[in-house]
């Protein structure tokens, strides 16, 4: 049987369970089975919010300070694998075959990198975490108390490890959906090992995984997220900071999010982050303007090369104590990247057909990384120095509330001669971009999903991405009002401790990959000199043609 033919036998299996009526076309064992599991949670948190608390608090406690070797030593090897793709000959291959092209042009795909990827978590954590570092040294850099060392953490926070691991579960779900034409699913990229295994109920398991890993992360921030623009709102125009403004806040954010995700990829949600981008990119201009500008590119400068001077001595530091700040920071930040995976990777893998996988694995590791260290530098320097002008009133502010740290810097910008208007409209800008970075999570955060639970397929009804849509601001909403924040950073520890397991499938994926685009190198390679030769003696057929003429 060729390719065609078992990958058509393939989808006709899995597609052969799925549900389609009322508009819908969804695999019933995943949409159920996720769905039960988030009721049975939803349930045991109403019931005893403190013991659930506990108990995943218990849970994430040892997998950070047992495991914490573990997320530090395989994010290291998820990025020599990319690398290693990246360097090699399997470079050449191309996703989706050797006559495949780009869907999107270069700055769409990049900006929506960005957006799926991390742009919310940029704007919340650009002005508190190089501040936190600052006070409290790294000892990552030997516990040095500088701004260098402040930013270069958060570089390693935000830069090549992070992004790594989103390249490797990328470029293993565009490969296998691709080039192997099997179903855009998580379960595909395991079928070298277990067959038309995965096309049943072992495949179900690992999807609904993935569904809940989504749906409980998208829902987290965009529950945590709700209360950091009503916390915005509040600092800027005095609007109340309670549940019914956060539930219309979620209902505003998903209704936006649905009409995204009911244009689609190309018009919606590419639309959405190109516009992202170019309003990320005024506002950060305008902070490096107005805020101490020669302060912020030696800084930038200086950071950057301390972050990859050091990068190899940083990256495999494990604390020999069981550092409070290692696990509250790096191997946290590891733990939830991980878990926060499957969502980012299929969203990336759904929109890179066509490249090759060295253009893929530079793309996705250094571009993404690049751009965060420069926003990082301009927000994150900017505070600091703000910080040691007012003598610790920034720190003292993050301290207490970290969602209204962005305002409060652009409040204590010095600007002379310049109206607090434009204090004013940077607030309002800043507001704009974090309700539309979070409108472009829900809305890919909902296609994911629903390629998911439609067993891998590109195009679902439209009334099924609705729904999902939907369910995502429906189930941050019944969170909110089961109990409000708390149950939020409940689900948020319940998330993190998928960490490890993911950790685990990760590096099997890694292993599984090699071999496969291995093959589709040769493959290809077979192609591009078949082509070659029959260039070569057209040429020459041509050339013989002119003699013989004259």
């Amino acid at each position: 049987m060729t390719q065609d033919d078992i990958s058509k036998h393939l989808e006709e299996k899995l597609y052969s369970r799925n549900f389609t009526k009322y508009g819908l076309d969804m695999n019933p064992v995943v949409s159920l089975g996720a769905g039960l599991f988030l009721l049975l949670f939803s349930i045991y948190a109403l019931l005893d919010l403190k013991q659930a608390n506990r108990v995943f608090e218990s849970i994430k406690d040892v997998i950070i300070s047992k495991g914490d070797w573990l997320f530090i030593l395989s994010s290291n090897f998820f990025i020599l694998v990319c690398l290693f793709f990246a360097l090699s000959k399997l470079g050449r291959v191309r996703i989706g075959g050797f006559h495949a092209e780009p869907e999107f042009s270069n700055f769409a795909w990049y900006s929506m990198l960005i957006s799926a990827g991390m742009g919310i978590g940029l704007m919340f954590w650009a002005v508190g975490e190089p501040l936190y570092h600052y006070q409290v040294p790294p000892p990552i850099y030997a516990n040095a108390k500088t701004s260098v060392t402040a930013l270069a953490a958060t570089y390693f926070h935000w830069g090549l490890h992070p992004w790594g691991i989103y390249a490797l579960i990328s470029l293993s779900l565009s490969f296998f959906a691709y080039n192997k034409k099997l179903p855009l699913s998580l379960r595909s990229v395991f079928y070298p090992i277990f067959k038309e295994k995965v096309f049943g109920l072992l495949g179900d398991i690992i999807d609904i995984l993935a569904v809940v890993s989504c749906l409980f992360g998208l829902a987290t921030s965009l529950g945590l997220g709700v209360q950091q623009i009503n916390s915005g709102l509040n600092y800027l125009f005095g609007i109340n900071f309670n549940t019914t403004i956060q539930i219309i806040l979620i209902a505003i954010i998903t209704f936006i999010a649905t009409m995204s995700v009911v244009s689609g990829i190309d018009k919606g949600v590419r639309f959405l982050s190109e516009v992202n981008i170019k309003i990320a990119a005024l506002f950060m201009l305008a902070i490096l303007l107005l805020g101490p500008t020669t302060e912020i590119i030696r800084l930038f400068t200086n950071s950057l090369g301390l972050y990859f001077n050091d990068l190899i001595v940083s990256s495999f530091y494990v604390s020999m104590d069981e550092s409070t700040w290692q696990g509250t920071w790096s191997v946290f930040y590891l733990s939830w990247w991980i878990s926060w995976s499957p969502f980012v990777g299929m969203f990336i893998a759904r929109i890179s057909k066509g490249r090759t996988v060295r253009e893929f694995v530079f793309a996705v590791l250094l571009i993404p990384s690049l751009l965060s260290f420069m926003w990082l530098s301009v927000f994150g320097g900017t505070a600091i120095h703000i910080n040691n002008q007012f003598s610790g009133k920034l720190f003292e502010v993050v301290s207490d509330n970290l969602p209204v740290a962005l305002f409060e810097m652009i409040n204590l910008l010095s600007i002379p001669l310049v109206p607090s208007i434009i204090k004013v409209v940077l607030s309002i800008i800043g507001t704009i971009l974090v309700i539309f970075f979070f409108v472009t999570s829900s809305d890919s955060g909902s296609l994911v999903v629903d390629k998911i639970t439609s067993g891998g397929k590109l195009d679902s009804p439209v009334p099924q991405r609705v729904f999902w849509a939907c369910m995502e601001g429906l189930v941050a909403i019944i969170l909110l009002l089961i109990g409000g924040e708390k149950v939020l950073s409940t689900l948020q520890t319940a998330v993190i401790s998928t960490g490890l397991p993911f950790a685990l499938i990760l590096i099997i994926m890694s292993i599984v990959l090699i071999e496969s685009v291995n093959k589709s190198y040769k493959k290809q390679r077979k192609i591009r000199y078949a082509k070659l030769y029959k260039e070569v003696l057209a040429y020459h057929s041509e050339t013989g043609k002119n003699k013989l003429k004259k």
